[in-house]
């Protein structure tokens, strides 16, 4: 899938955001909230597709933790960025469109997710500051 990039985004800041976003992908995919949740800003706000807002990474830490090990213990995705829109030098939303898959990273049935990721360079690379996700049924 290609993915459009709108204004300055150096190449650099482009393969790094888009880094992070698969990273969330892989502890997703491998239910490792701390490592999940260490993508998150220390401030960071979270709406999941369940509608709940999530403030701070402790939090967001915390309920992929029960999420993890309870109702998404077997859920796997493929995060797609499909769109990167500079919002400024440090901020660039990213849009994402998440397929769930199998173990074998093949399509599967369940809800499809359109997240929208606020991405900040930080000391620390590009974590996400604030987002939203919203389950669609694909058909």
């Amino acid at each position: 899938m290609t993915t459009m990039t709108v204004g300055p985004i150096t190449d650099t800041d482009r393969t790094d955001a888009t880094a992070t976003i698969h990273a969330l992908q892989d502890a997703f995919n491998t239910n490792d909230p701390h490592a999940l949740g260490a993508l998150y800003t220390d401030h960071a706000s979270w709406t999941n597709a369940a509608g709940t807002r999530l403030d701070g990474r402790t939090q967001i830490t915390a309920f992929a933790e029960k999420a993890m090990t309870g109702p998404l213990a077997d859920s796997r995705a493929r995060y797609d960025v499909v769109k990167l829109l500079a919002l400024s030098p440090d901020l660039i939303a990213a849009n994402v469109h998440q397929t769930p898959v199998d173990t074998t990273g093949h399509p599967a049935p369940g809800p499809h997710g359109r997240a929208l990721y606020i991405l900040a360079r930080t000391p620390h690379g590009w974590r996400i500051a604030a987002g939203q996700n919203t389950a669609i049924d694909p058909t």
